[in-house]
This record gives structure tokens, sequence and C-alpha cells, in this order.
């Protein structure tokens, strides 16, 4: 094996039981695999675990390694993944827009400081307005009116399909994908949406706080399915709002400094391999130290 591939991410989730730990970590030592770190918890009844390990001396093939400890897997009724740390390729990512700029200028911003480790495909709209933003950033955009809903979604699919994106970022892009889309990058659509959800789901989402008088409004990063804003949440933030003398501009230009700084965050977490999708909600991997994300 490479050098530089001697190191492995395992994951490990399913229901919590007594003894996983004990019987993975007997199975990789009978193969002398080495354990280097190990990181677990348990969320709502679902154990999950991540270790680094050294593969460099193990006695049978990387095959055999993944086929025994799906095996296990199986026999205790959860899920086992093996990834090289030197396999991970860079997240490809299409971006999908409007006309409002915020979030598509927080992506750039955080992908040219290095925050999130991928390579922005395209950027695809409904309109031209943001046109010069990706250009700038050196980005394909390309756009179809969205008054033809059916032409509009048949160009999205067609564009989609061509760049072949791991990841597919709604950034303010302000239609509702139709399910042919949604169900062929399952858990691969993430949207904000500008309401602490389940609260104030669909259009004008901070208006409707404005108007019930809520002192604490924020966003929500989650990923896209086809029931509208019911999607698994990956991240929330918050603002006050001072009822009574905020007005619905000051609400909006709180909740939209935000929006940029979530979807950016949760687009990071996913290009590192750092959450997963189980039962409808979102699970963070446990940390396993610099350089494993």
């Amino acid at each position: 094996m490479a050098q530089g591939s001697n190191h492995a991410v395992l994951s490990v989730i399913g229901r919590d039981q007594k003894g996983v730990v004990a019987r993975i970590s007997t199975h990789l030592a009978g193969q002398s695999v080495n354990i280097e770190d190990i990181s677990q918890r348990v969320v709502e009844g679902l154990f999950v675990m991540t270790m680094r390990i050294d593969v460099g001396d193990m006695t049978v093939s990387l095959d055999e390694l993944v086929m025994g400890l799906k095996r296990i897997g199986e026999e205790l009724g959860m899920e086992t993944s093996l990834r090289l740390l030197s396999e991970r390729p860079r997240r490809r990512v299409a971006i999908l827009v409007s006309k409002e700029p915020h979030c598509l200028e927080t992506l750039l911003r955080d992908r040219d400081r290095g925050l999130i480790p991928a390579d922005f495909a395209a950027v695809l709209s409904n309109h031209e307005s943001l046109r010069p933003i990706a250009e700038r950033a050196g980005l394909p955009f390309r756009w179809a009116p969205s008054t033809d809903k059916a032409a509009h979604f048949s160009f999205v699919r067609s564009e989609l399909d061509a760049l072949k994106p791991d990841l597919v970022v709604l950034a303010r892009y302000m239609q509702v994908l139709p399910p042919e889309i949604v169900s062929r990058w399952p858990s691969r659509i993430i949207n904000i949406h500008p309401s602490l959800l389940p609260y104030h789901p669909g259009a004008n989402a901070y208006r409707q706080a404005w108007e019930e008088g809520v002192r604490v409004s924020g966003c929500t990063a989650h990923f896209v399915t086809e029931q509208l804003d019911q999607g698994p949440v990956i991240l929330q933030d918050v603002f006050t709002i001072r009822v009574g003398e905020d007005t619905l501009d000051d609400v909006k230009r709180e909740g939209m400094a935000l929006e940029g700084e979530v979807l950016s965050k949760a687009v990071q977490l996913f290009v590192t391999d750092q959450l997963l999708v189980k039962d409808r909600k979102v699970i963070f991997r446990p940390g396993m130290g610099a350089g494993t994300a």
C-alpha cells in the first residue's frame, strides 16, 4: 500500500448496544490494524463512532477488511464505512441563486479563505442579476427565466446532470425544486430558510415573525426534501427582535446578516464529511482531530 494511504477513517452508526467498541476493536486487532484515535457519542439511542486507524501493517487486503467490517455491522444491525484519508476527493458544488447576492457572496468569500475546501462548479439562476458576481469569481454563470416553470426546471436538471455536483446549494434561490430534481440528489441539496424552522415555513418568513410579534427569529440551513421546508435541519442561528421598535426592514437586515454565515457553515460541514443523515435527522460525526475531517 502506498505510503500516503496508510491511514483511514472507520465510521459505525446504528442502534446503541453493548459491546460494539469491543467487537470492532478486537476484529481490527486480529488484522494487525492499529487504532490511533476513537470518538463516539450516543444521540437519542443512536450510536455514532469514528475511528482513525493505521492500515499500513494489516494482514489482509483492504477489500477483505471492508467486507469483514460489513459482516460485523450486519450482525449488529449497524452501518459501517471505511475511507482512506488519501482518497477523499474535493467535492463539486453547484450553487443556485435568484436575485439576492448576500449568500453567494459569503460562500465565495469563505471559499477564497480556504474555509470551504471544495470546487464550485457553476452558478445557476432564474435571473441574470448575479452574473457579475459569479464571473468576477471565475465561475460559469447560466440562467433561464422561471416564468415558464417546466422549462426552467428542465434547464436546471439538464445543467446539474452535466455538472455532476456532489452538493447543490440553494443560496436564496427563490424557487421550489420539483420532486424529480430533489430525488436525484437525496441529502445533497442544502437550502437556507429565513426562519427557525419548523416555525414560519414558506414565503415571507421575516414578515410572519414581525407581524406575530415574536422576540426571537433566525435562519435555518437544512437538507431539501419533497416536503417544503421540512427537511433535516443542519444548523440554526438566532437574532432578537425589539417588538414595537424594529421595522420589518430592520428584521430583514438582521436575518440576512446571518443567512450567509449559517449556510456557509453547513456547506463546510458537508464537504468535510462531518455530518450524516439518519432517520431524517442530521448527526455530527464525533471529532477525530486535525487532518481527519
